[in-house]
């Protein structure tokens, strides 16, 4: 799956985020290493997709505060391959985040001086 550097050289891929319905919205996720769960985003990019509540789970960000965040079950679009995921979501996440957690069965490769960024499906 190939990914593209923001402006800032943030790690960016494209993904879908799958409804209830079945219905995919493609957003841009940026590659966050610090949030060690499979995805985050705003509570607000939730509605209409009418995903499964599953409960809440404090956890503590990078800059130190503490986030209550609310845990769906969804489904989610990447690299041509359909995986059920456990959704973070939270008011005021500022991007939509792919966690740590997707490095336990992908291997990502960056190389920012040929502009070449992918995050592939790891064979071992």
């Amino acid at each position: 799956m190939q990914g593209r550097f923001g402006d800032n050289n943030e790690l960016l891929f494209e993904v879908e985020l799958i409804s209830k319905d079945g219905v995919g919205l493609a957003i841009e996720a940026m590659l966050d290493t610090g949030f060690s769960g499979w995805l985050a985003l705003d509570l607000q990019d939730l509605e209409g997709l009418d995903l499964h509540y599953i409960g809440t789970q404090d956890m503590q960000l990078a800059k130190g505060e503490e986030v209550e965040f609310s845990l769906y079950f969804g489904k989610v679009y990447l690299d041509e391959q359909e995986f059920e995921v456990l959704i973070h979501a939270a008011l005021g996440v500022p991007e939509v985040l792919l966690g740590r957690q997707w490095l336990t069965n992908r291997r990502l490769v960056v190389d920012m001086r040929s502009q070449f960024l992918t995050l592939e499906e790891s064979k071992s």
